[in-house]
């Protein structure tokens, strides 16, 4: 079920995705966000700003970002898990173009 301030009318955050259905990786990067790390970018943690407005809106700070590791990618890849401060997180694989709401 999406958040009361998530609106339906948004289809880049019309969705959302069981966390059993979410790529291995992805999987993986939510335990490591539960137990606090380590994680293996130092970009992960860092503050997501939400400049794209797909997510509901939050004071600065609100949101954190982390890398999902994309098999084959040279670099960091297109994949992120984005957590709120009131445990929420949204998955994303086309580097915030659209977000799923995780359910939990």
């Amino acid at each position: 079920m999406l958040p009361a301030s998530c609106s339906l009318d948004n289809p880049a955050y019309a969705s959302e995705i069981p966390a059993y259905a979410l790529p291995p990786e992805a999987i993986d990067t939510l335990q490591l966000i539960k137990d606090g790390g380590p994680f293996p970018f130092r970009q992960d943690g860092t503050t997501f700003h939400n400049f794209e407005g797909l997510l509901p809106e939050k004071p600065s700070g609100y949101y954190r970002e982390y890398t999902v590791i994309t098999p084959g990618s040279s670099d960091r890849g297109a994949r992120r898990i984005v957590s709120g401060q009131a445990g929420e997180y949204y998955y994303t694989d086309d580097h915030y173009a659209s977000f799923k709401l995780i359910l939990k």
